[in-house]
């Protein structure tokens, strides 16, 4: 996977910079699994970087193949806004110095982007060291698909059962499952009645401020069964 097949269309990055609720959210389900040398691809602006890296971590090396956006990781390392052990590269997990293994591997809304998830997943597999967990978050249900999808660069959407179909060679599924299941009502209002290709912030701000903290409790109730997030996490045995 070369950078050039890696879409970055629009100001998505900005526009979900807005959804600070719901970076906690996944960060608090996701976090517990993250230790050791990391590995972010997609890094994109580094807002989820900095959601999720505590500086405590061996290293975090954040890939991104677009150098602008590359340079604004580079400029929140220069002023402190994210901490030392944060290592930007211009680079895919392909590109990058295929001698540097990692405890854990992160793809964060970024696996959807990619029109050969499988090649990348099993990339990213050989990439582990032993105990290590590669963990995806990606926007769920393929029906739920829409021109906002088609105009950030998506390939698809995934459901469990597609995402835990990819199987990385080697690896072992240790957790799959759904977040935000008050979110899902508002991406299928979208598809049925608003047909947006972008949406604006002021709908940003209402689902991160309101719906967000309503799903905590409804993703709960309903077992993570539900949502419009889906979550997979993989472990590589040891040997």
């Amino acid at each position: 996977m070369s950078a050039d097949e890696i879409p970055y269309i629009g100001n998505e990055l900005d526009l979900f910079s807005h959804a600070k609720n719901w970076k906690s959210y996944f960060a608090r389900n996701i976090q517990p699994h993250i230790r050791g040398d990391v590995a972010e691809v997609g890094a994109g602006l580094g807002g989820t970087t900095a959601t999720l890296c505590t500086g405590k971590e061996a290293s975090w090396v954040c890939l991104e193949p677009d150098p602008d956006l590359c340079g604004e990781i580079q400029q929140k390392c220069k002023s402190g806004v994210l901490p030392d052990n944060v290592e930007p590269h211009v680079a895919t997990l392909e590109s990058f110095d295929q001698n540097r293994l990692f405890d854990s591997i992160l793809y964060i809304d970024v696996l959807e982007h990619i029109e050969q998830d499988q090649d990348e997943a099993n990339r990213a597999a050989g990439r582990l060291r032993e105990d290590g967990k590669l963990i995806v978050l990606a926007p769920a249900h393929q029906s739920l698909f829409t021109p906002f999808d088609a105009s950030i660069g998506h390939y698809r959407r995934y459901d469990r059962s597609s995402l835990t179909a990819l199987a990385p060679a080697g690896l072992e599924l240790e957790a799959c499952y759904y977040l935000d299941s008050i979110g899902l009502c508002a991406s299928l209002a979208n598809k049925l009645f608003l047909h947006q290709s972008t949406p604006k912030i002021s709908q940003i701000k209402f689902w991160d401020n309101f719906m967000v903290p309503m799903s905590r409790l409804t993703d709960a109730v309903s077992a993570r069964r539900l949502g419009k997030t889906v979550i997979a996490i993989w472990r590589k045995p040891r040997s």
